[in-house]
C-alpha cells in the first residue's frame, strides 16, 4: 500500500543540506511504497499555508542535482511554531493524508518534529514523525556531529589560514575574523586550524568562555609583539563577564534568539582604541555555511546518508526519532547512523567543551575530533620560515 510523505526544512541552510534531500527522495523513490512526495515551501511557513510543492514527477536528474546546490531547495524559515499553530498544522498532514512527516532541522526543529510526534499520538494519528539532523553550529545533542558542521569547518579553517597568511605578509595590523556561532563555538574553534596549518600567531576566543577585554587586549598586544603579524579569530555570539554578547543588535529571531552583529568590528576598535595598534575586521558570514567548493566530501557522503536513513526509519515503523551519527575515528574515519529519540535531542545544545579552550588558545583534543569531518586534502602552503 503506497502512502504519501512530506518535508520541510527549518532554521538556516547550509552547503549540504539538499543532499539530505535527495537522499531522503531518492530512497522514497527506490522503495516503491511511496505515492506522493511534498516539500513545503519555506519550512513551517510552507506548512502553515498548505503551501506545497510536490517532488514526486520531478526528473531523477534534477533530483541529482541537489547534491551540488547549496541553501534550501526548497526554503527555509525561522518561524518558531506556538500551540495556536500546530491545529493548521495537523490539518495540512491530514488534508494531503500525510503518513510521514521528515523535518531537517537543528534544535528548535526538532522540538516541532517531538511536538508533532507527540499530537499524532494523542489523537491516534497514522503519522510517523523522523527529524534529519542540520546545523552548522554542531550544537544538536546525541548526534556526534551534525551534517552541515563538516563543510562550515573546513571553510573556516581554509579561510582562516588564508586571512592569517595574509596578516603574517604585510604585518601591519591585526586582523579580527568573526565566524558564525551565536552559542557554540565549534565553527570558530575550527578556524583554529590555521596556526597549524600555516604556523601563523592566532588566538581563538568562543561564546563558551566569557571574555575579559583588558586580558584579551593583553593577549593581543603580547601575540602582537611577536612582528610576524596576527590574525584573531572570534565567535559571533563572544561574551563579556556578564553574559552578554560584545556586539549585541538587540534583535531577536523568529525563534526568539538575540541577533549577534559585529563583533569582529567591536574589537578592532578597541584594539585601535586602546593599543594604538591598526586592526582591520573580516566577516565571511554566509559564506561560510554556503560555499560549495570548500565543502567537506564526508559531509556530503553523511548528509546524504541521514537523508536516506531517515526514510528507512520511517518506512520500518519507526516514529518520534531523529537520525543520529556515531562516529568511530579509531585509524580510517568511519560513521553509522542510529535512531535517537526526539525528546532527548529537542532543546538541548551541545556547547565547545570548555576544558578544550585556553586563553586564546584551542586543544589537541578538539583537533583530533574535527579532523576527519573536515576532510581530507587540506592546502599545503609555501613556508620560508622553515629555512
Amino acid at each position: 500500500m503506497s502512502y504519501n510523505i512530506l518535508v520541510a526544512h527549518g532554521g538556516g541552510p547550509t552547503a549540504v543540506i539538499n543532499s539530505s534531500l535527495c537522499g531522503l527522495i531518492q530512497a522514497a523513490k527506490e522503495s516503491g511504497q511511496v505515492n506522493k512526495i511534498f516539500a513545503a515551501r519555506y519550512g513551517a511557513e510552507g506548512i502553515l499555508k498548505n503551501d506545497l510543492i510536490e517532488l514526486s514527477n520531478v526528473s531523477d536528474s534534477m533530483i541529482e542535482r541537489l547534491m551540488n546546490t547549496p541553501a534550501s531547495a526548497i526554503g527555509s524559515c525561522r518561524r518558531k511554531l506556538t500551540e495556536e499553530d500546530y491545529p493548521a498544522v495537523m490539518e495540512c498532514l491530514k488534508k494531503n493524508d500525510i503518513k510521514a512527516f521528515f523535518y531537517n532541522g537543528g534544535n528548535d526543529s526538532m522540538d516541532t518534529c517531538n511536538k508533532i510526534n507527540l499530537i499524532s499520538l494523542k489523537e491516534g494519528l497514522d503519522i510517523r514523525v523522523v527529524g534529519i539532523p542540520k546545523t552548522i553550529d554542531n550544537d544538536l545533542d546525541i548526534t556526534d556531529h551534525s551534517p552541515g558542521y563538516g563543510s562550515a569547518a573546513r571553510y573556516a579553517a581554509i579561510s582562516s589560514a588564508e586571512l592569517a597568511l595574509d596578516a603574517a605578509a604585510l604585518p601591519i595590523h591585526v586582523v579580527v575574523m568573526e565566524l558564525m556561532g551565536r552559542n557554540a563555538g565549534w565553527i570558530t574553534a575550527a578556524g583554529a586550524m590555521a596556526s597549524r596549518l600555516t604556523g601563523c600567531n592566532q588566538l581563538v576566543y568562543l561564546p563558551e568562555q566569557p571574555v575579559d577585554m583588558d586580558k584579551m587586549l593583553e593577549d593581543i598586544e603580547n601575540m602582537y609583539a611577536k612582528g610576524k603579524g596576527l590574525l584573531v579569530t572570534v565567535s559571533e555570539g563572544l561574551k563579556g563577564p556578564n553574559g552578554k554578547m560584545l556586539a549585541d543588535t538587540g534583535i531577536v529571531d523568529g525563534f526568539g534568539h538575540s541577533v549577534a552583529g559585529g563583533t569582529a568590528e567591536y574589537i578592532s576598535k578597541q584594539i585601535m582604541t586602546e593599543l594604538n595598534i591598526k586592526s582591520r575586521s573580516e566577516k565571511p558570514g554566509l559564506l561560510g555555511r554556503t560555499s560549495i567548493p570548500y565543502r567537506s566530501q564526508i559531509d556530503i557522503e553523511e548528509a546524504y546518508r541521514v537523508g536516506r536513513s531517515a526514510f528507512d526509519y520511517a518506512n520500518s515503523g519507526l516514529s518520534g526519532v531523529m537520525v543520529a551519527i556515531r562516529a568511530d575515528r579509531r585509524g580510517r574515519y568511519k560513521s553509522e547512523m542510529f535512531p535517537a529519540k526526539l525528546s532527548d535531542v529537542a532543546n538541548v545544545e551541545k556547547i565547545f567543551p570548555v576544558e578544550w579552550i585556553d586563553r586564546g588558545k584551542i586543544h589537541d583534543e578538539f583537533f583530533n575530533y574535527v579532523t576527519p569531518l573536515i576532510g581530507e586534502n587540506l592546502p599545503v602552503y609555501c613556508d620560508f620560515k622553515m629555512y
